[in-house]
């Protein structure tokens, strides 16, 4: 049995439970973090029961100044072994800018990035000891673009893409490698908590299964692939942006999401 804990954020619902669920699948012990206590207890449960690998969780907000140096106590109290860090925690939010709540917004700044960024830090010397360390960063293919009444979300899942590739070139000679995942819309809550339930229709005609978009990510992740970009459509429409014109794609990407009677 494996010693060396995967470490999931955001791991109560869609792609990071999928994750947590294939990664104790092939013998990981788990540490599960998202802000749902009940839902981390019945996950953590069924996950020891089905697949007979420890699951320890810990309800914590990420958003908040404290969240992650509150799971790096946690590790250090502990003395886990982290061989994987799974950065997925994250959400949206769907509106013109000058209309959506400014705390919101900087809420889901804190989550986005800095809460990422803050446990990168802190538990990077654990990773560099467990031998091969992983870390995957959850983006969207967003990050490749601007994206109108999605702003400032778009925005940090740019920052990911580019902090996960940066950072992956200043480990390149140590045991830690770093992934980014952009998926594309995926049927999960997101839509919902991002207000975008008026879009619904039109999203599940794209939407992949979570499942499917896990298994690519750790597959991806395990090849020390820098960015994994699930479905032929996401990854061409990723590449495609490079030879379009900025403006031509917002303009297409501001009527595919505008907002109702604006």
């Amino acid at each position: 049995m494996m010693e060396n804990y995967a470490l999931v954020t955001g791991a109560s619902k869609g792609i990071g439970r999928e994750i947590a669920l294939q990664l104790a699948q092939l013998g990981y012990p788990l540490l599960l973090v998202s802000r749902n206590d009940a839902e981390l207890s019945l996950l953590a449960a069924s996950v020891e029961r089905d697949y007979k690998v420890k699951a320890l969780w810990l309800a914590v907000d990420l958003s908040t100044s404290n969240g992650a140096q509150q799971v790096a106590n946690w590790c250090e109290s502990e003395s886990f072994k982290i061989e994987i860090l799974i950065n997925n925690a994250g959400y949206g939010l769907w509106g013109n800018f000058d209309t959506l709540d400014l705390e919101a917004q900087l809420n889901m700044i804190s989550l986005n990035v800095t809460a990422q960024v803050a446990l990168t830090s802190l538990l990077l010397p654990l990773l560099k000891q467990a031998g091969q360390g992983y870390i995957l960063n959850v983006a969207s293919t967003s990050a490749y673009q601007a994206v109108p009444t999605l702003a400032v979300y778009a925005a940090t899942k740019s920052f990911m893409l580019s902090f996960s590739r940066a950072l992956s070139y200043e480990l390149r000679d140590s045991p830690v490698s770093v992934s980014c995942l952009s998926p594309g819309p995926t049927d999960t809550d997101f839509t919902h908590r991002a207000g975008l339930d008026a879009l619904k229709d039109l999203a599940d005609k794209f939407n992949m299964s979570p499942t499917v978009v896990a298994k690519i990510a750790l597959k991806g992740m395990f090849k020390k692939k820098v960015e994994i970009l699930p479905g032929f459509l996401n990854a061409a429409g990723a590449k495609l942006v490079a030879f379009v014109p900025k403006r031509l794609i917002e303009k297409a990407i501001g009527k595919l999401y505008k907002v109702p009677g604006k």
